[in-house]
């Protein structure tokens, strides 16, 4: 009988080893998945925080036409403000529209923060413009316009605040190890924050005629 002891030795000894490497890839495999949808719980939450916003920019920019056309009838001789106006918020349309698809494109981020800044520029240089008439100013269309503008600016701003904070959590966890490695492998790009650097266009577009 001693002479079958050391094959069934071995051939148990065989099957733990394969057990114990079958347990540790299990394990792994767990992990990474893990990890996976924990990046992914992130990412949508990237997404939906700047669904957010692209709500309130979309009130803004359909609001803009309201302007200009009210505008108009007081301006007659400032049409080619009304037209960079115009044409900037086009720009900035384009650009969220262009986000809208992938917030974590920080090209794509960059870009719609340069439009938006324009905007808040152009809106600026309006509104030294008009200050020249004071009909336009008491008109009741354009202080409603006004009205709605500062309340959806106060949004987008409360907004942003809410996306740069999944921004950085989602940021955090894709750069933390062992998270990286599996966010490199599976493409989780880093977000891009919504910010405005200029100290000129930072704030809030004064459009307050009263």
């Amino acid at each position: 009988m001693g002479i079958h002891i050391q094959p069934v030795l071995a051939l148990t000894g065989g099957v733990i080893a394969a057990l114990v490497l079958g347990g540790v890839v299990v394990i792994l495999l767990l992990i990474v998945i893990g990890i996976y949808n924990k990046l992914v719980v992130g990412r949508n939450r990237v997404k939906n925080a700047f669904a957010q916003i692209d709500v309130q920019l979309t009130r803004r920019h359909d609001l803009i036409p309201n302007l200009i056309e009210t505008a108009k009838g007081y301006m007659k001789h400032e049409r080619e403000t009304l037209e960079s106006v115009t044409e900037a918020r086009n720009q900035a349309a384009a650009a969220a529209k262009a986000v809208a698809g992938d917030p974590t494109n920080g090209s794509a981020m960059k870009s719609l923060m340069g439009a938006e800044g324009a905007l808040s520029g152009m809106l600026g240089k309006l509104n030294v413009t008009m200050e020249a008439y004071p009909d336009l100013k008491a008109s009741q269309n354009m202080m409603q316009v006004q009205e709605e503008l500062t309340s959806t600016e106060n949004k987008i701003a409360f907004s942003r605040q809410a996306y740069n904070d999944s921004v950085m959590h989602f940021n955090v966890q894709r750069e933390s190890f062992p998270d990286s490695i599996i966010a490199g492998m599976f493409n989780f790009n880093e977000a891009q924050m919504f910010e405005i650097e200029d100290e000129q266009v930072r704030e809030v577009p004064k459009v307050d005629f009263s």
